[in-house]
């Protein structure tokens, strides 16, 4: 875009009022000429040589303009500067206003060519043709060649130079502020241009943020619903299954149907009581009025229960209220390693540790079952058909910055361990007892230990 450092120069006579009067502009100079010679005869008349002078100067004079006028195209392409043009015409001006003061009528084209000067030549040109002025205004009182006459000529040439070179800065200045102003109109357009395609751009990337956002909250809400199924409804309904199916095999024993079946009946409630909840997104019945440990006790009773296989709850650290999702993931952590011993391992025992650190909370699943081979776990359930509770611990788990591991090796059973970060305990109140004294120094409130997997 051009700017002020790399534009041409900018003129007046580029003006619409000069564009206006253009064609008067063609025809001035020779009118002027023409009038400056018939004053010149009328007023003092001139014979001889003289009028040849008068005559003849007019004549190149006009012939000057006239080419310079009608081949100043192909002289441009030639090379030719403007400024030669001007040279040649003020010398032949000034013998004419030095001659005849009517003369000095021709100043009038004359500023008008010089103002169509390069900046840097133009006050130089006005003064020039100041010159001119003041010799055609003086021309009478120069013929008695005294001092006096040539300060009355430099003052008037002072006045004219002053003023003229005023009025060249005065158009050039109004013609910079023209341009400016186009110019930044023309920025401003393209500002506009731009800033429309790039709202249009952004419009676009709107929709499609939303489009990408909303599909990725149906593709959430699915893998929400698919774990509270797993951990509920499947759960549920699969105990329900395994207990109808000894109430079956044990018809002949009347206490042991009745033990079943009723068995299958309080997993159909409280798997309907889930389902219920999942759908209102409230949180487990366990945790509606226990704190985690409590409700982690609760399920391996009622699991311990079912299964007949003892459960060992273990609770270490200082107990605290946890945030609801650290309790929500932690508490269907231990529901899904449970499931998993269930049906899986065939262990004679189970223990839970919940362990309460600094800034994390973990819980730690350790059976003596048959164990598994960790190295051909597969995470993509849909590849073997079984697994999908592994991948739902791990996305609840990783969905609260946590880790989950699992150590397991064929006859040595399997260790489940799911630890979340939660926000560092409140300090401690005035008044509270000291650490215990075993603490190591520089570590007054150590971690407790936790139940290694």
């Amino acid at each position: 875009m051009t700017s002020k450092a790399t534009r041409p120069d900018l003129v007046p006579w580029q003006s619409s009022v000069y564009m206006a009067m253009h064609p008067a502009a063609q025809v001035l100079p020779y009118v002027l000429l023409v009038f400056g010679f018939m004053l010149t005869e009328v007023v003092n008349p001139q014979r001889g040589l003289h009028l040849l002078a008068v005559g003849g100067l007019s004549l190149l004079a006009a012939a000057w303009v006239f080419c310079w006028l009608q081949l100043r195209h192909a002289l441009v392409r030639m090379g030719v500067p403007y400024g030669v043009f001007y040279a040649g015409l003020v010398p032949m001006v000034a013998v004419l206003a030095f001659i005849s003061g009517w003369f000095g009528f021709f100043t009038i084209a004359g500023y008008a060519y010089a103002y169509r000067l390069p900046w840097r030549w133009r006050l130089a040109g006005v003064c020039a043709m100041a010159v001119v002025a003041a010799t055609s205004q003086t021309s009478g009182a120069l013929q008695r060649h005294t001092i006096g006459t040539f300060v009355i000529w430099f003052a008037v040439f002072l006045m004219n130079a002053a003023a003229m070179c005023s009025l060249a800065w005065f158009l050039r200045a109004n013609a910079v502020r023209s341009d400016d102003r186009e110019i930044a109109l023309t920025e401003l357009a393209e500002a506009n241009r731009k800033l429309e395609a790039t709202l249009t751009e952004n419009a676009g990337l709107h929709a499609q943020l939303l489009t990408q956002a909303r599909e990725a909250g149906v593709v959430d809400e699915r893998r929400r619903m698919a774990r509270e199924i797993h951990d509920t409804l499947a759960q549920g309904l699969a105990g329900i299954i395994t207990q109808l199916q000894a109430a079956e095999q044990a018809s002949g024993d009347q206490a042991g149907w009745r033990h079943h079946f009723a068995a299958a009946q309080s997993l159909a409630r409280d798997s309907l009581a889930e389902a219920r909840r999942s759908v209102h997104e409230l949180r487990p019945e366990p945790l509606v009025t226990a704190s985690l440990g409590e409700a982690l006790a609760s399920v391996a009773g009622r699991w311990q229960a079912l299964h007949g296989i003892p459960v060992q709850v273990t609770t270490t650290g200082q107990e605290r209220p946890l945030p609801g999702e650290a309790e929500f993931v932690l508490l269907r952590a231990g529901q899904e390693a449970l499931a998993n011993v269930a049906k899986h391992a065939g262990a004679s025992r189970v223990g839970l540790t919940l362990s309460y650190m600094e800034r994390e909370v973990a819980l730690d699943i350790r059976d003596d079952g048959t164990g598994f081979d960790v190295s051909r776990l597969d995470a993509t359930p849909a590849a073997n058909g079984h697994g999908f509770g592994l991948v739902a611990m791990r996305q609840r788990v990783e969905g609260l910055h946590g880790t989950l591991q699992v150590e397991s090796e064929p006859g040595t059973g399997t260790a489940v361990s799911a630890c979340v970060p939660v926000t560092a305990p409140a300090a401690e109140a005035p008044g509270k007892p000291d650490p215990a004294p075993d603490a190591a120094p520089g570590n007054p409130d150590p971690a407790p230990d936790r139940v290694p997997v």
